[in-house]
This record gives C-alpha cells, sequence and structure tokens, in this order.
C-alpha cells in the first residue's frame, strides 16, 4: 500500500506560526523531512518514533534537490506518511512545486499545505505592513537567488509599491545597483535579520547605504529586505507587532 507525500509550510521561523492543520499532519507523519530553517522546537511535535531526514541546503547547494524528491518518492512507496517541512511557504521561493510535481509524476498523492511567508511574516514582526493606503497599495516578492546563477533582471523591479527581497543577502551590492536603476537613492530600506524569532534584529536606512548598513551591522542570513515607503511606518507599530 502506497504512502502519502504532505508538502508543509511552516511558517518563517517562530515555532507558534505553522498552521493548525500543517501541525495536526507533522504530528502523524512516519518521516519528517526537513529545511535548514525550520525551528528545531517544532519537530518535538513529532510523534515518538518518526524518521527525522535533515536535507537543509546551504548556497551553492541546489543539486541536492534531486536527491530530496527521490527520498520522498522512496519513503512513500514504503507506505509511510512523510511530511516535506519548508520554511515559510513552500510556493514562495520554496520549490515545493518542483518536489509536487515529482512526487504526483511517481504515482503517489502529494497534497501542499500552505505556510505563512517570511515575504509577509518577518516584516510584520519588523512592525512594517507590506501594504498600507497611507503609502504603498501593492507588493511584489523577488528573489536574488536563480537556478540559473543570474542576477535578477530589473524588469522585475516596480517603479512603485513595496518590495520584498528573500536571500539577496549574497549579491547586495550588485541588488543595490539593480534597485537604483527603478528606485531612488533615498528610498527607506529595512533588512530584517532572523525574522520572527528572538535573535531578531532590524536595521534602516536608506537605498544608497544598503550595502553598508549590511556590512557595518555584520547581517547574516537568514534575512528579509524591505524597500519602500512603508518602512518608515515601523516608528509608529513595532511597539505592537
Amino acid at each position: 500500500m502506497m504512502g502519502k507525500v504532505y508538502i508543509v509550510g511552516a511558517g518563517p521561523g517562530d515555532p507558534e506560526l505553522i498552521t493548525v492543520k500543517g501541525l495536526k499532519i507533522l504530528q502523524k507523519a512516519d518521516v519528517v523531512v526537513y529545511d535548514r530553517l525550520v525551528s528545531k522546537e517544532l519537530l518535538n511535535n513529532c510523534k515518538d518514533g518518526a524518521e527525522l531526514v535533515y536535507v537543509g541546503k546551504e548556497l551553492g547547494q541546489a543539486s541536492l534537490q534531486e536527491e530530496i524528491n527521490k527520498l520522498l518518492v522512496n519513503k512513500a512507496k514504503e507506505g509511510k506518511i512523510v511530511v516535506r517541512l519548508k520554511g515559510g511557504d513552500p510556493y514562495v521561493f520554496g520549490r515545493g512545486e518542483e518536489e509536487c510535481k515529482y512526487v504526483i509524476e511517481n504515482g503517489l498523492e502529494c497534497e501542499v499545505v500552505p505556510g505563512i511567508s517570511s515575504a509577509t511574516g518577518v516584516p510584520i514582526y519588523a512592525g512594517i505592513p507590506v501594504t498600507t493606503r497611507w503609502a504603498s497599495s501593492g507588493f511584489t516578492v523577488i528573489t536574488g537567488t536563480r537556478a540559473d546563477d543570474k542576477l535578477i533582471d530589473e524588469d522585475y523591479i516596480p517603479k512603485k509599491g513595496t518590495i520584498v527581497i528573500l536571500m539577496g543577502l549574497h549579491i547586495i551590492s550588485e541588488l543595490k545597483q539593480i534597485l537604483l536603476k527603478k528606485r531612488g537613492p533615498e528610498e527607506p530600506v529595512a533588512i530584517i535579520e532572523n525574522g520572527t524569532l528572538p535573535s531578531q534584529r532590524v536595521v534602516t536606512g536608506r537605498l544608497k547605504d544598503i550595502d553598508l548598513l549590511v556590512k557595518e551591522n555584520d547581517i547574516k542570513s537568514p534575512a528579509v529586505i524591505v524597500v519602500g515607503e512603508v518602512v518608515k511606518y515601523r516608528d509608529i507599530l513595532w511597539k505592537y507587532a
């Protein structure tokens, strides 16, 4: 009898931000395949005897994805309930769609459970709304890490609204130059390290100085970058985030 694969979003870091449905599925899993950014505290909810498999990828280890895909299928073919636990939301730069496609193509059932994306959850914990009637009627989420190792195309950078950048810290100098083609040098920016966790740090400044802000404050990954007028409202809202 074949098992089933669940691809579950664990949320942006705080273990309490997983959905109720995601938590219930995690508690019944026979195998949990989890990422680098998944809270270890969250894994305490796994049932006794569950097999925990760490598959966290560092920058430059994208080739491991094929091994992860095969692992999910092999475990499910043993008749097990398999949870692929991913940070954030599986379909927001999480490659969950690639894993789900592979599982289905191998004749197995796959269910995806959404999670709170770091693109929205992390700014909220930093007191920054990604949209507001006061300043921004929309937001764009981009990634600094692409499959072909190329930089983000400037066509993805909007002239207005909020920009949220995931996985962009390692190319911050190049990213600044791309952003400056569409946005002004005085545009407010925030860099949020370890968002939603007790170790969260937030540094704010101007776009023209974003690379210096990262260097001078020794910001480390994971970090989410927010560009836009919404950053100014942190001064009002952070106390209640």
